[in-house]
């Protein structure tokens, strides 16, 4: 396997992808956040000091996939067309799911991770002063579709 990210020395560099078609991309991430019922109930109930948990979360992340490049120092800036941030509340603590696409030479997968991971990270943030042992885990990739490598599924 060729790790595209470094050069025949070994040393990293940003990969050339100014050949590549510009092709419709999309990729789909999540992860969760585990917190204490009390926790839990406060967000649900809108009961958090800091104000709204799930909108704040919400637009973090969808600001997050944004400003991926300025992030992740070999990611590429990208025009990204769509970005929906879905929070959900689950028995534990809450799901994030992103889906970010873009019309571009280069996928969206970077941007929907970071998403998620910028979303918990903020649902940690407003609620830290209820549960600071709320544990984020399971980022990861669910799906990625466009450019050469076409459709990815996760267990596929």
């Amino acid at each position: 396997m060729t790790l595209t990210h470094l050069d025949a020395a070994g040393a990293a560099h940003m990969v050339d992808i100014s050949a590549k078609p510009a092709t419709r991309r999309e990729a789909i991430a999540e992860g969760r956040i585990t917190m204490s019922a009390a926790a839990l109930a406060a967000i649900a109930g809108q009961a958090v000091a800091k104000g709204d948990v799930l909108a704040v979360a919400r637009i973090a992340g969808i600001m997050a996939a944004k400003q991926t490049a300025a992030l992740i120092p070999l990611c590429h800036p990208l025009p990204i067309d769509a970005v929906t941030l879905d929070l959900v509340l689950e028995a534990e603590g809450i799901r994030a799911t992103a889906t970010v696409a873009t019309t571009h030479g280069t996928g969206v997968e970077m941007e929907a991770m970071t998403a998620v991971s910028v979303a918990l990270l903020t649902v940690y943030d407003m609620a830290k002063a209820i549960d600071r042992g709320m544990v984020i885990s399971g980022v990861r990739l669910l799906k990625k579709s466009g450019g050469r490598s076409g459709e990815w599924h996760a267990g596929a």
